[in-house]
């Protein structure tokens, strides 16, 4: 047992030492989205270490179920999302923001396959992520962890919208009107 709390805390440590190195100059600058982001990231690590011990448990009880769906859906719309940055965003060195992270530095509004329906399908993915990992082993103090980053990821999700419209102007306004946040044609 003393040896799965110094694996935790040694995963934690590190963990959170990666996040904040990708981190660094949005937790400089409180007003960018990779502000909020960290937060959820953070929330997400601990969630995971929580429940690390529960991923396997009763593998086919309905939360198991209900868990591994949502993790799937995390994992095709992490892999979609990014698929479109990178092929229609395309990398503009216009955008020298230190706070964005390269795939952020698109110059190409990406209004095409999963982002057609949503505007965020990678925060869409963590919001998946952080219910999955509830759903693994579900108790008060995970919801409220599921919660809090749901409303961190909100939160990032607003202010990078704020941002967008700054770069990209009346083409994402117009696009807002068209699509939603997270989930298509619910939120």
């Amino acid at each position: 047992m003393p040896g799965i709390i110094v694996f935790q805390w040694s995963f934690l440590l590190l963990g959170s030492a990666g996040i904040v190195f990708i981190s660094r100059h949005s937790l400089l600058k409180p007003r960018s989205h990779g502000f909020y982001r960290f937060f959820a990231w953070e929330i997400l690590l601990g969630m995971f270490l929580l429940n690390g011990a529960g991923w396997f448990r009763d593998p086919l009880a309905w939360y198991q179920l209900v868990s591994w769906a949502l993790l799937i859906i995390s994992l095709g719309l992490v892999i979609e999302g990014l698929r479109l940055l990178r092929e229609i965003g395309k990398r503009s060195a216009a955008r020298q923001e230190p706070s964005l992270l390269g795939l952020e530095k698109t110059s190409h509004l990406v209004t095409i396959g999963l982002y057609r329906s949503i505007r965020h399908p990678l925060y869409s993915s963590l919001m998946f992520l952080s219910w999955g990992i509830f759903f693994k082993s579900p108790s008060w103090p995970d919801a409220g962890l599921a919660l809090l980053c749901s409303l961190f990821l909100i939160a990032t999700a607003r202010v990078e919208e704020r941002e967008n419209i700054s770069f990209f102007g009346a083409e994402y306004v117009e696009y807002m009107r068209h699509s939603k946040m997270f989930i298509p044609f619910v939120f």
